[in-house]
């Protein structure tokens, strides 16, 4: 029997929202092992003054195998 469970994380990236979910992704297998996908559940942007966007945010749901 195979048993999964499901984690929510906050990344962040001043380059794009794929940079976010890689550097997300790559923090998060740090500790945990066996991470067969993920979910990008919510996109958020941080602006300057003028409107600029100055950082990517994501929530992601991260599942993995429970050994």
């Amino acid at each position: 029997m195979t048993v999964a469970k499901v984690i929510e994380i906050t990344a962040s990236s001043p380059k794009s929202v794929e940079d976010a979910v890689r550097s997300g992704l790559k923090k998060v297998s740090e500790t945990v092992k066996g991470i067969k996908g993920a979910w990008v559940n919510e996109t958020k942007v941080v602006t300057n003054g003028s409107g600029e966007i100055t950082e990517w945010r994501v929530n992601l749901r991260v599942t993995f195998l429970v050994e």
